[in-house]
């Protein structure tokens, strides 16, 4: 489990939970403290944000923000970035693969905040593949244009996280340095095929 320092109610799932998706989250709930009942989404790899007030599944979304205090909220990743942003009565959870922070969906999560006169305060960012694994084609890379980078074997890749952390703007933000493909301990879709997913969970105590 990782908790990032400073942050009032974030948490990133390693494998060492188990599959995030599964029974599996209860367990995470007990280590949290945090009810059993969680708000997510069915992740589509877009830049659309639903708004929770009770657990339970909202529909097609990459990104989930919540005022009701006590409501765990939560996107599943296994290679893409989980992305929390807190304020000051207010938490959100992003799911950010390459798709989706293209379509800005990071950005489009802080805007909705500031409409909804919450501005995010500070964002955590947790694992994902990092640019040293994350090989992309032609029209991928030219997509991220600044953001492209090169994978630890001389060939094309994008460093995403970066992308991510560009579209945040200038507030506190703590960014993990781990890659899920070759670092221990997390799922990785690319580099074992799993099925199996980690949870970026956001609440307010």
């Amino acid at each position: 489990m990782i908790r990032p320092p400073g942050f009032r109610g974030v948490a990133f799932t390693t494998a060492h939970e188990g599959d995030a998706l599964t029974t599996s989250r209860e367990a995470i709930s007990v280590a949290l403290g945090i009810p059993v009942q969680w708000a997510t989404v069915n992740q589509v790899h877009g830049s659309a944000i639903s708004i929770a007030t009770i657990p339970g599944d909202l529909g097609d979304a990459d990104g989930i923000a919540t005022r009701t205090a006590g409501l765990p909220i939560a996107t599943f990743t296994a290679d893409c970035f989980g992305v929390v942003l807190e304020a000051e009565g207010s938490v959100g959870v992003v799911h950010a693969g390459w798709r989706g922070t293209a379509a800005n969906i990071v950005s489009a999560a802080v805007r909705g905040f500031r409409f909804l006169g919450d501005p995010v305060q500070r964002a955590a960012i947790g694992p994902g593949i990092q640019s040293c694994c994350f090989e992309v084609g032609q029209e991928v890379a030219e997509t991220f244009g600044e953001f492209a980078a090169t994978t630890s074997w001389q060939t094309r890749s994008v460093d995403l996280q970066t992308a991510i952390g560009s579209q945040l703007g200038e507030i506190e933000i703590w960014k993990s340095d781990a890659c899920t493909r070759c670092g221990d301990g997390f799922h990785s879709h690319r580099g074992t095929g799993t099925d199996a997913r980690m949870a970026a969970v956001g609440w307010l105590p």
